[in-house]
């Protein structure tokens, strides 16, 4: 145990050294490794058509409810269908340790290729799990080996194209996938099925009622009065890390799982590349910062020299204002591109699409030259200022409002900065924007969506102009957290780590820690998981563990997320007093027999 690598100690002699094979030359260990994948991949499809329980999970694949009605506990097949999936990754992650060895990330480079694999060939189809892996380990050896940019060589645009294939492996991958799913949405042998969305928005929506409308708005007050006043407690209450590191980053947060709460809470779609616009609005911030935007518009022709100086004429190189606008604007666009292709489809296979396209944007900051991104060192030391037309107040971090007030020996404030309030503001300015479009008839259509996209469809409304629409306004405010987010450091600056999809996990988790559907649901999951991440890193450097823990104690036992507490803990009191459950029906006194009767 431990952070360290490990390796086997002794690897058979059977399986060491190279074996010829129509005169090339084999590793043993690598047929060794393809050999034991055939033999899970045949066992695996002979269970599934030639046993009783394979055929109780085909069918339960199709209709799980019918499956039900003929008396079958097809829940416990379920639960057996994902343990011995945990048991087939076990046993390749046994065979692969023999050749890569150990090391605690060793799955960062498994899982996503293989929702990769599973989606190109489709879900439902054993067949297209084994295409799609050797599509992908296929399309992976020959744009690694170059031999690709070998046989295009000669050619003369072509060659110089494929020359670039080694570097942008991860490219070519994510592009395969996005291409297959854009022109067969279902997957190269898919089953239609699993396409359709219906029925999967509701199962974790957040239910927060029991307090109602006053209250709620009540406890909204309050909250935000508390964080107006938090400032004024550094040095006297608490250092200026709570407020000025760990608060602003719960309220970052809080905007992203907003932005995700939009399309995932209320339009149902699952994005599991919200990162994306997350990232392209922190560099579309610094890149405006850095200048790199102003000289880009000057580079077009005709045009580019009065547009340059116009944006000169504002201050836009350094103007805070106008360089988290450039960000959001960029990632909307961004935005309508994404959602204009995917919203075609819909269930784990939206969730894939939207992945790949944030891995691209990821594999191009770090494969394209260091003079377009930062390339994997980043942006950083841009210069910002709250700045618009020559009008200025000041370096962005540099502004203090308040400092040092004190009233005789009582002190009432020694240090409140502009940027906190500037941060608070945004992040109320995108909730108050996301409950606006939601409580008008535009929400309620996306609700309607959520709960069945057929029967809205059916009353007449635009299914897919509704997504997109929403889809867009997500990203913006995605990207408003991202440039918060790039201006709120020690200095202004962005990096390649932003880009990770773990971070789209995260506030996945945010969200549906808090309540889905809420809003207010999702902020109070990014301020419990901050929070509790920062209090945990703290005490024990295993965090992570009892995060997850608490994290899967929530879903257990709190499914609809934090928001339901009240409402769960009044039913239990309600239950333990003898009442009936709201909405359940009450006794009724049994008739007494006629008397005479035995």
């Amino acid at each position: 145990w431990g952070p360290g690598n490990r390796s086997y100690p002794v690897t058979p002699g059977v399986l060491q050294g190279q074996v010829a094979v129509a005169g090339f030359d084999f590793p043993r260990y690598s047929l060794f490794v393809i050999a034991v994948g055939s033999l899970m991949a045949a066992g695996t499809w002979y269970a599934l058509n030639n046993t009783r329980v394979g055929l109780v999970v085909r069918a339960g694949a199709q209709d799980r409810e019918m499956v039900r009605h003929l008396g079958i506990e097809v829940d416990r097949y379920y639960t057996l269908v994902f343990a011995f999936g945990a048991a087939l990754a076990g046993l390749a992650g046994v065979v692969l340790a023999g050749r890569n060895g150990l090391e605690v990330a060793m799955g960062d480079s498994v899982i996503i290729p293989a929702f990769v694999i599973v989606v190109l060939g489709g879900l439902g189809s054993f067949r297209g799990a084994v295409v799609g892996g050797l599509v992908v380990g296929v399309v992976q050896t020959l744009t690694r080996s170059g031999v690709v940019a070998e046989v295009f060589a000669p050619v003369p645009v072509v060659g110089e194209l494929a020359a670039l294939l080694p570097a942008l492996e991860g490219l070519v991958v994510f592009g395969l996938m996005i291409a297959v799913l854009l022109f067969r949405p279902r997957g190269l042998f898919g089953n239609p099925e699993w396409q359709s969305s219906e029925g999967e928005g509701d199962l974790l929506v957040g239910g927060g009622d029991a307090l109602g409308p006053v209250w709620r708005r009540r406890l909204a007050l309050g909250a935000v009065a508390l964080l107006v006043v938090a400032p004024f407690g550094v040095g006297l209450a608490y250092d200026g890390f709570v407020v000025y590191s760990l608060l602003v980053s719960v309220l970052v947060w809080a905007l992203f799982a907003v932005s995700l709460d939009l399309v995932m809470g209320y339009a149902g779609l699952v994005s599991l590349g919200h990162v994306l616009f997350y990232g392209v609005g922190a560099y579309g911030t610094v890149l405006a910062a850095d200048g790199r935007v102003t000289d880009l518009v000057a580079a077009v022709p005709a045009v580019g020299s009065p547009l340059a100086a116009g944006l000169g004429a504002l201050g836009y190189a350094d103007s805070l204002p106008l360089a988290l606008l450039t960000g959001v604007a960029a990632a909307a666009a961004v935005a309508w591109v994404v959602g204009y292709l995917s919203i075609r489809v819909a269930g784990v296979y939206f969730a894939m699409i939207t992945l790949g396209f944030a891995e691209l944007f990821r594999q191009l900051v770090v494969k394209l030259p260091a003079s377009w991104a930062g390339s994997t060192d980043g942006l950083y030391g841009a210069e910002l200022s709250y700045s618009v037309a020559g009008v200025s107040l000041g370096e962005v971090g540099d502004v203090v409002l308040v400092e040092g007030v004190a009233v005789g020996p009582v002190v009432l404030a020694r240090e409140v900065r502009l940027l906190y309030f500037v941060v608070l503001a945004g992040v109320l300015g995108g909730y108050l924007l996301a409950r606006r479009v939601i409580e008008a008839p535009f929400g309620g259509v996306l609700t309607a969506i959520r709960e069945s996209e057929a029967r809205a469809q059916f009353l007449g409304y635009d299914v897919v102009a509704h997504k997109r629409r929403v889809f867009v306004l997500s990203g913006a405010l995605a990207a408003l957290a991202g440039g918060l987010q790039a201006v709120t450091g020690l200095v202004v600056g962005v990096g390649p780590s932003l880009l990770h999809w773990i971070n789209s996990g995260e506030v996945i988790v945010m969200a549906v820690l808090g309540g889905m559907g809420t809003l207010y649901g999702p902020i109070l999951g990014a301020a419990v998981f901050r929070g509790g991440q920062e209090l945990l890193s703290t005490h024990t450097g295993q965090w992570r563990a009892l995060l997850g823990l608490v994290f899967v104690l929530f879903v257990v036992f709190l499914p609809r997320g934090i928001v339901s507490l009240p409402g769960e803990l009044r039913r239990r009191l309600r239950e333990r007093g003898g009442d009936p459950p709201t909405g359940a029906p009450a006794e009724t006194p049994a008739e007494p027999k006629p008397e005479g009767d035995d």
